[in-house]
């Protein structure tokens, strides 16, 4: 167990009460980090240290649920996914709770991946029990914005991103808000944290341009220490590579990707579209036809 520094309890959040209720969290020992999504407290449970990350209401926070995270999101609930359309105060409590779940349903996905992010435990009442990610030393692990790296660190942690990134992808899933700001550095490396916005590769028509978006942040942020990080162009490299079926957790990435000069014939598309526009008109003179002659 880590080695943390004890500090007197502080009295219990509202939100937390319940799952000290339930018997799934002993003592507060402190708040850790808020957010524009959620705060999050270090707790103890039996002879474990870990946190529970408290989602704040929809509104009080300022992260606003974009269509294009949600795309692919399936709702099993036909009732549910009515009232979240129409918007209705139940269709929004629904919406935040999907939202949350969304996370916890990634993390689970990703830990059975093999993919650096915390170990969830539990989620009662909008609460997430897991994993406190700890440095060397037991005490809450930095975020990589927090740290001076050296040329050769930015590197290691570039090079170890990547791989995590494709590692996401083969499972599925695309971070979809990856930055400097959603890396905790643990006392065995980086882990990701922060997915509620994390979306469908296969299901998200913005997953390519959220994926390309998330290995450019992590890019430009190591490419200030190390420059020639700013030439690499992994975004589409992984892209292509997951497009054509052969992504694997251990593929051989080279940061290059070579785009298609061959341009393209636009009078023959057009062409094209003209013709099925005629075939498809002249199949509906023929049912015409056929139906005057009933």
């Amino acid at each position: 167990m880590p080695t943390q520094r004890r500090k007197a309890p502080i009295k219990t959040p509202k939100r937390i009460q319940p799952l000290v209720e339930e018997g799934l969290v002993d003592e507060v020992i402190g708040p850790l980090m808020s957010g524009k999504e959620a705060a999050v407290y270090v707790v103890r449970c039996g002879e474990e240290i870990r946190c529970a990350k408290v989602y704040k209401e929809a509104n009080k926070r300022s992260f606003r649920q974009a269509v294009q995270y949600t795309e692919g999101r399936k709702v099993k609930n036909s009732r549910r996914a009515r009232a979240m359309e129409k918007g209705s105060r139940y269709g929004r409590r629904e919406q935040e709770e999907a939202w949350q779940h969304a996370e916890v349903d990634a993390l689970r996905r990703l830990a059975a991946a093999g993919v650096r992010v915390p170990q969830p435990y539990n989620f009662l009442d909008s609460v997430l029990l897991m994993e406190l990610v700890t440095d060397e030393h037991g005490n809450a692990a930095p975020r990589l914005n927090d740290l001076a790296l050296t040329p050769e660190q930015a590197r290691e942690y570039h090079r170890t991103l990547i791989m995590e990134v494709v590692r996401m992808l083969c499972a599925g899933v695309v971070h979809g808000d990856l930055s400097e700001y959603n890396v905790l550095i643990g006392s065995d490396g980086p882990v990701i944290i922060d997915l509620p916005q994390a979306v469908d590769a296969a299901g998200n028509n913005s997953a390519e341009a959220m994926l390309e978006r998330d290995v450019d942040n992590l890019t430009a942020y190591f490419g200030r220490v190390a420059p020639e990080l700013r030439s690499t162009d992994y975004g589409k490299e992984i892209w292509s590579i997951y497009e054509s079926g052969a992504l694997q957790p251990d593929v051989a990435l080279t940061g290059c990707f070579v785009r298609s000069e061959i341009p393209v014939d636009v009078n023959s598309v057009i062409r094209e579209i003209d013709d099925a526009v005629k075939e498809e008109a002249a199949r509906q003179r023929f049912k015409e036809a056929l139906a005057l002659e009933k």
